[in-house]
C-alpha cells in the first residue's frame, strides 16, 4: 500500500466513471436534444481497436464525433465500442477509457481533459500558494467562530 494519496489518479477514475455513465445513458436512450460529443483518444494505446487504414491515417490520436449517426454503442467497465461513419463506410472501433484524452460536448460547453500519464505525482505539480515573502513556516491556525455572522433567530 502506498503511503501517499494519488489524487490525480483518483480524479481520472472519477471522470472516467462520469464519462461511462454518460455513454451508458446515450447507449440506452440516444443523444438528447442538441448534445453531441467530440472524443479524442490515443490510437497507440493498448486495447484500441480500429481499422488498419484509420490507424495509418491517425497514427497518434484521433477525434471522433458522435452526433447524427453512430451505431452499436456498447459500454463496458473499462472501454466502449461504437461504429462510426468514415468516408461513407461504417467503421467499428473499441476505445479503452484509459486511451481517452478529451471529451467535449460543445452544445452545453462541457469538457473533460484526461492526463496522458498513469502515474502523476500530485504534490510536485501544485503551485506555490504562499503569498508571504518570508520563509518562515506557518505552524498555527486561527479558529473563526461563525456565530458572529449568524442572523439572530
Amino acid at each position: 500500500m502506498s503511503n501517499e494519496i494519488n489524487y490525480g489518479q483518483m480524479m481520472q477514475k472519477a471522470m472516467q466513471g462520469l464519462l461511462k455513465s454518460i455513454l451508458e445513458r446515450v447507449a440506452k436512450e440516444g443523444l438528447p436534444g442538441d448534445h453531441h460529443f467530440f472524443i479524442t483518444f490515443d490510437t497507440r494505446h493498448p486495447g484500441v481497436e480500429m481499422s488498419a487504414w484509420l490507424k495509418e491515417e491517425y497514427p497518434e490520436e484521433i477525434t471522433i464525433v458522435m452526433q447524427e449517426w453512430f451505431d452499436g454503442l456498447a459500454v463496458m467497465s473499462d472501454r466502449f465500442m461504437v461504429t462510426l461513419n468514415f468516408n461513407d463506410t461504417a467503421e467499428p472501433m473499441v476505445i479503452p477509457f484509459d486511451a481517452i484524452r478529451t471529451f467535449v460536448d460543445p452544445s452545453v460547453e462541457f469538457g473533460l481533459r484526461f492526463d496522458a500519464q498513469d502515474n502523476v505525482n500530485d504534490f510536485e505539480e501544485l503551485p506555490d500558494f504562499d503569498d508571504d515573502d518570508d520563509d518562515e513556516p506557518h505552524m498555527d491556525a486561527e479558529v473563526v467562530s461563525l456565530d458572529a455572522f449568524r442572523k439572530p433567530t
